[in-house]
């Protein structure tokens, strides 16, 4: 087999194969007959047919089989003789097919790039370090309490926290516009789950009042044909509610877990989960840093197939949320992480040994009601169980890159490390 390879730009490739004439006669030859000895013709008996009517008939789709695979292997054995390693799948141009002919063809390709830093050895890396005050631990309680408590109507004129039952109807010019209107509508007020103007606009009313009420929807309102648009609500008050937040005491600490009741054991399994959501935190942050890090000491080039690839599947998420240049910003970045990634795992030989992922399923699966159901689901499925494999190996690597490092701890508040960029 005669290979030749040309460079094209720094990563492209284009490499010429012929696969010598007797070889694919060869093959050509040994397709042909097993093919012979099922195939169906009238007046012959099966495996009875002669080779050159088989060959008359079949020879041309054969010879497209047999070409086939032969590309597929002389490929696969050339790139392994000149040390190539392909960033994706090849575009292949065959010459043409003939008995008798060399098999001849073109294969075009990039290769991955050299990665030439597989450390961040001496880089200095921050870890927050969250300091939680009883102040974050009363903070959670609150918010817990507001999350269960429940509405006691009232007589009084609505003021700001209550909740108010309404019926209303919304008039553009003095007509009545789609989506404008509603009946037994539930809005607290200063929640901003309908117009800041509209919800002001309840205050002071009592059951059964009428009120018409002026907004004006912002120029950015998600519905085009309001955005910008003044409007008259028509709202008619029909209850009021005011809020009744839990008591803490020894029955509501019973309805989160805590058997005796004791509200000093609440406190500790809240703030055991405010250090468990601070350390996962924590986690991100790290992790994002470290690979910042990474991608700062190899500016690789990122070869154009996978840029494309990586930007159509961006493009497919309803999240992605960016301009193109953002997302082909996004695009290269990922693209050019996963090949140092690959790289590293690729030089150190890592493998997710059964163990640690079994690990990593349970950590996952204590945030769930039946944790032994999330980790055999995960089992169940050789793609889902691999995704936890690459997580696995990944954190391995963070790990060892970190060891390198130079790691600064940073005391920060709870909240301002709530607030920290993790990607």
């Amino acid at each position: 087999m005669q290979v030749s390879v040309e460079s094209v730009g720094s990563l492209g490739r284009r490499m010429k194969i012929a696969v010598p004439a007797d070889q694919f006669e060869k093959a050509f030859v040994d397709r042909l007959q097993r093919f012979s000895r099922s195939v169906k013709m009238p007046g012959f008996r099966p495996g009875k047919v002669p080779l050159k009517m088989v060959e008359a008939q079949y020879g041309p789709q054969l010879m497209e089989e047999v070409a086939g695979s032969l590309i597929e292997s002389s490929y696969q054995e050339a790139i392994g003789r000149e040390g190539l390693r392909p960033a994706g799948g090849p575009k292949i141009h065959p010459e043409s097919l003939g008995r008798g002919k060399d098999l001849q063809f073109t294969a075009e390709f990039e290769v991955i790039p050299e990665v030439k830093q597989l450390d961040i050895a001496g880089t200095k890396i921050e870890r927050p370090v969250a300091i939680i005050e009883d102040s974050d631990v009363d903070s959670t309680l609150e918010t817990i309490r507001r999350q269960n408590m429940s509405w006691n109507e009232v007589t009084r004129p609505a003021q700001d926290g209550d909740r108010v039952l309404v019926d209303f109807s919304g008039r553009l010019g003095g007509e009545v516009f789609e989506g404008g209107t509603a009946k037994d509508f539930p809005v607290v007020i200063g929640s901003n789950t309908l117009l800041e103007e509209l919800e002001k606009g309840l205050v002071g009313a009592g059951a059964g009042d009428i009120r018409t009420i002026a907004v004006q929807f912002p120029s950015d309102y998600r519905h085009d044909k309001l955005a910008g648009k003044s409007a008259d609500f028509e709202v008619q008050v029909k209850t009021i509610s005011e809020p009744v937040l839990p008591v803490l005491d020894a029955e509501f600490a019973k309805r989160f877990g805590v058997a005796d009741g004791d509200l000093a054991k609440l406190r500790a399994d809240v703030r055991g989960n405010l250090e468990r959501e601070a350390a996962k935190r924590t986690r991100a942050i790290v992790r994002a840093r470290v690979l910042n890090a990474l991608l700062a000491a190899n500016p690789v080039e990122v070869p154009q197939g996978l840029m494309n690839a990586e930007i159509a599947r961006l493009k497919g998420q309803k999240s992605s949320g960016s301009d193109s240049a953002g997302l082909e910003a996004r695009a290269r970045a990922r693209v050019a992480l996963w090949l140092i990634l690959a790289e590293i795992i690729r030089v150190r030989g890592h493998r997710a040994d059964p163990a640690s992922v079994r690990a990593k399923l349970q950590e996952l699966a204590q945030e769930y009601e039946k944790p032994a159901e999330l980790v055999q689901w995960y089992y169940a499925n050789p793609e889902r169980l691999a995704e936890v494999e690459r997580l696995v190996i990944e954190e391995r690597v963070i790990e060892e890159l970190l060891a390198g490092a130079e790691v600064i701890e940073q005391a920060v508040p709870l909240q301002e490390l709530l607030k920290m960029e993790s990607a």
